[in-house]
């Protein structure tokens, strides 16, 4: 049996709304394999969500949303033993943050709380190209435990839509969070 996971997902306000969207949709279709989803928004992932994907669809997944200043959230703290965290885009500002160990709002707290507890913390960087500040702040991260995965699809699967090409993406967070789910495999059967 699995044993259902606790999550937290952050929403930056990155390029890439495609991303976090896709991210939801997939976590959806494996609803029997978590317990709890928390997501928190920055009010610029709000503006890119609906520049970029036209809606506020966001609000219909049925997650449970945090407010960026609320620190009374269960998983600012590690006794609520949230698991994994995903930071979908993540902006380098984010990632410079949550570097430089300040904790100044939820989604850097959590980040902070997920690393000191040796959880897992996955970042999908959607900023190019890196400058050396970005690249040194992505070394300490995953000195620390973190996980960086640049937001960069794969094409082998021959993906035909922009859900599609996210959908590559988003296929390798959801194996590095641990959930069991079918999709393409280099060397298998399409």
């Amino acid at each position: 049996m699995i044993q259902k996971k606790k999550l937290v997902i952050s929403v930056g306000g990155a390029s890439g709304a495609i991303y976090a969207k896709v991210l939801f949709d997939t976590l959806i279709q494996l609803k029997n394999q978590w317990e709890s989803v928390g997501l928190i928004f920055s009010e610029n992932a709000k503006l890119v969500w609906q520049e970029e994907l036209g809606d506020t669809s966001y609000l219909d997944y049925g997650f449970t949303f945090y407010d960026l200043a609320d620190f009374m959230a269960p998983f600012a703290s590690g006794s609520a033993k949230y698991d994994t965290m995903i930071i979908c885009p993540c902006s380098m500002g984010t990632l410079g943050r949550i570097a430089s160990g300040v904790s100044n709002d939820l989604t850097t707290r959590a980040a902070d709380v997920i690393l000191k507890e040796r959880r897992k913390l996955i970042l999908v960087a959607r900023d190019t190209p890196y400058s050396l500040i970005h690249i040194n702040n992505m070394k300490t991260i995953t000195e620390a435990g973190g996980i960086i995965f640049p937001a960069s699809p794969s094409f082998y699967s021959r993906p035909q839509t922009m859900e599609e090409v996210a959908l590559t993406v988003i296929n390798r967070v959801i194996d590095l969070a641990g959930f069991e789910h079918s999709s393409y495999r280099w060397g298998e059967e399409k």
